[in-house]
């Protein structure tokens, strides 16, 4: 009853304003130019020297005058680079690292991300799809089917964004539907090894339905066959099947009000728990016979027992977009509800040998309501006001194996928490023009959160339900002069907030406290030639009473306190187009963090017959972990005429030093480098584009991830070489 009260009283205002019910109704033609605008504006949004728009301040700017240090990506990049998903943009994003434990992404943004796998534990890197809120860790796992644009903000984004935006944000933007009617479909082949397809099939379509109503339909359907040899019986693991729909529903009674219902639902079946192996043969199954240890990257062995490490996962997205001009102010309100539901099998020690498992079920439930209130550009002060509210209500039921012997029974563990979390939020940020070159940005928010917590471990309750209140006050100032219309200088100081939370998998009723950040930037924007595209920033965070997480003695998480950390670094992005049709990026990120003082780290020494004794050490002066501390993008696309229509040519190279898993900075992945390329064709019409592509051309082995443990330490590796072709038809 409350969210169906909430959703009333959002669009309540638009229902009273008596402005939307006597204002003239819209034509088609009309939203058709401004749909036209916005996609010629996205499609700049790599081009040097072009206008790019963005939504980094909660209004549409300029990206080269918000003074944000924000990445925004085109589809075209996307594509080329081969990026599908929001943890790929690491290859093209300075300071982004896409980091992933089995189903949760953990995305960090210069050094700053959660690696928590809780229920209600969100990243401290938020996610948001057409500005709503993707509140729960395992709901961000986002397939980049039909979208305007990526924008990846750094930096604490702790005023009109607010709660888990601690490191920054990655804001997925997806085209409104159109009453012109538009259409594609692609399919797409790809061969990863010798008998492993990967086939994709995504579509979308758009158009109006009336004079005030649009509709639009994007489907994505990927198959792709297992590519890790299981060395038990020869086979191979690693399948992924996903099915997903979105579509939104436009309707415009008149210039002044807008509505878009959006409904999506994901399916998706991954064995990428199933293509674990030991770390460098780093289990304690290699000390029993008939152990298998894999030696080579993506080989397996721990499809015994039934352990098939799957990773099921259905989500249910239902949104409502409203906004209303009131003359001089724009009124909006975003109301989202979302159903996520993940079964989750993992072997622990990478083996054929049955020493540990983790078998769950995550079951969250999400609501956010917004209102915002934003002002128009007519005057010397642009500010925006809002109320924001967040409630997840979720489960985690965990049957846990753990052992240390092959003559030990196998006794699991049944753990069953329970939370619920609730968030409101005031918010106020505006800009003041003191001189047409000068201008001062001051914006507040004010949250406060409540979390509930209970936990029932083999059916007896541990403690009566727990519950802790965190308030916190997060503000932001920035100063901005504009040199030149080509030159733009800022800079900021901001705080960041992330607020205290349960462990779901352990027996405290304590929750750990929360963590803050303040930050230091200062950014250059400029286009030094009319082909050129110059941005750099620098900064410099203190983080405080960092939250991390690392596997238990039982095999279980624990959730732990870091004290502090020191973060500072700086980012240079290029573009350029130096001839018609050539298109170049570079993007150059250093970012030095370490632990300023972490004395009670959960530490991982491996052990001479394989797995871990774990203990508690002093971490402090070592490098964050999935932090890598220099990252190199080199990218580009050339397109000539050829054949009566236009060929082209592209590609990207990322490079990335040492990446950390752990405190001790024992397990890490090796410096690599990424190379994807492609070269296609499109009609005279533009109708038809045919492309070939590689992604991971070298075929380099890189850890998804590297879990230590007091069993093992396994990795799992990112796909290998996958050579394809695609075919796309647009209507």
């Amino acid at each position: 009853m409350k969210k169906s009260l909430l959703t009333t009283a959002a669009i309540l205002p638009f229902l009273l304003c008596p402005a939307a019910a006597n204002a003239q109704s819209a034509t088609s033609d009309e939203a058709d130019q401004a749909g036209e605008a916005q996609l010629k504006a996205d499609a700049q949004a790599d081009g040097a020297g072009g206008m790019i728009i963005v939504t980094a301040t909660r209004r549409e700017e300029s990206l080269q005058k918000v003074p944000v240090a924000v990445t925004a990506l085109s589809t075209e990049v996307l594509t080329t680079s081969g990026v599908e998903q929001v943890r790929s943009l690491n290859q093209v994003v300075p300071g982004f690292n896409g980091g992933r434990n089995q189903n949760v992404m953990q995305p960090s943004i210069r050094g700053v991300g959660s690696s928590g796998t809780s229920v209600g534990d969100e990243s401290n890197v938020a996610v948001y799809v057409d500005g709503v809120y993707q509140g729960d860790p395992y709901s961000t796992q986002i397939d980049l089917v039909e979208i305007s644009r990526v924008e990846v903000l750094r930096g604490p984004q702790g005023t009109v964004f607010g709660r888990n935006a601690t490191g920054g944000l990655v804001n997925v933007v997806t085209p409104d539907p159109q009453f012109t009617p538009r259409a594609r479909i692609k399919g797409s082949w790809g061969r990863l090894r010798e008998d492993a397809n990967n086939f994709d099939i995504r579509a979308y379509v758009t158009g109006g339905l009336t004079d005030t109503i649009a509709a639009d339909l994007a489907v994505l359907y990927r198959n792709q066959d297992g590519y890790a040899t299981n060395l038990l019986n020869g086979g191979a693991v690693g399948d992924t099947e996903i099915a997903s729909i979105r579509s939104k529903l436009l309707f415009q009674p008149s210039d002044q009000a807008e509505f878009i219902l959006t409904v999506a639902y994901v399916d998706t079946h991954e064995e990428i728990a199933a293509t674990a192996q030991p770390f460098e043969g780093n289990s304690l199954g290699a000390q029993f016979a008939g152990a298998i240890i894999p030696d080579e990257p993506w080989e397996i062995s721990n499809f015994a027992f039934g352990t098939a490490g799957l990773s099921d996962f259905t989500r249910l997205d239902i949104a409502l977009k409203g906004q209303l001009d009131l003359g001089g102010v724009i009124l909006e309100s975003t109301s989202s509800y979302m159903r996520t539901r993940v079964h989750q099998i993992a072997d622990s020690d990478g083996t054929n040998i049955l020493l540990g498992e983790t078998n769950m079920r995550v079951k969250p439930d999400t609501f956010t309501q917004e209102l915002r209130l934003i002002s128009d550009n007519g005057s010397p002060l642009s500010w925006t006001a809002g109320a924001y509210y967040y409630q997840l209500e979720g489960e985690q039921p965990l049957i846990l194996i753990n052992r240390r012997d092959v003559a030990t029974p196998v006794t699991p563990i049944t753990i069953e928490p329970e939370v619920e979390n609730s968030s409101i939020a005031a918010f106020v940020e505006g800009t003041y023009d003191l001189t047409p070159s000068l201008s001062v940005t001051l914006g507040g928010r004010y949250t406060t959160e409540t979390r509930k917590f209970s936990q029932r471990i083999n059916g007896n309750q541990l403690f009566t339900d727990a519950e802790e209140d965190f308030d916190k006050f997060t503000y932001r100032v920035a100063v901005q002069y504009e040199a030149s219309p080509d030159l733009n200088i800022y800079a900021t100081y901001g705080t960041g907030f992330k607020s205290g939370t349960f462990n779901t998998f352990g027996t405290s009723n304590v929750a750990v406290e929360p963590e803050t950040i303040e930050a230091i930037e200062f950014g250059i924007k400029s286009d030094p030639l009319p082909w050129l595209r110059a941005n750099l920033a620098t900064f410099y965070y203190t983080y405080d009473n960092l939250q991390v997480t690392a596997r238990a003695a039982n095999n279980s998480f624990v959730l732990q306190n870091a004290a502090s950390a020191e973060i500072y670094g700086g980012e240079l992005e290029l573009a350029a187009e130096p001839i018609v049709g050539l298109n170049l990026r570079a993007a150059i990120a250093y970012t030095h963090a370490k632990y300023d003082e972490f004395f009670n780290a959960q530490v991982f020494i491996p052990q001479a017959g394989g797995g871990n004794m774990v203990s508690s050490a002093d971490a402090s002066g070592n490098q964050l972990v999935r932090t890598p501390e220099f990252t190199l993008t080199l990218g580009g696309r050339y397109t000539f005429d050829a054949f009566d229509g236009e060929a082209f040519i592209g590609g990207n190279l990322f490079h990335s030093s040492a990446v950390y898993y752990d405190y001790l900075n024992i397990f890490s992945q090796d410096s690599y480098e990424l190379l994807s390329a492609e070269i296609g064709w499109t009609s005279p019409d533009d109708d038809l584009t045919f492309r070939i592509f590689s992604k991971n051309l070298t075929n380099a082995a890189v850890a998804q991830q590297i879990s230590p443990g007091p069993l093992a330490a396994y990795i799992i590796y990112e796909r290998p070489r996958e050579v394809g072709a695609s075919v796309e038809l647009r209507f």
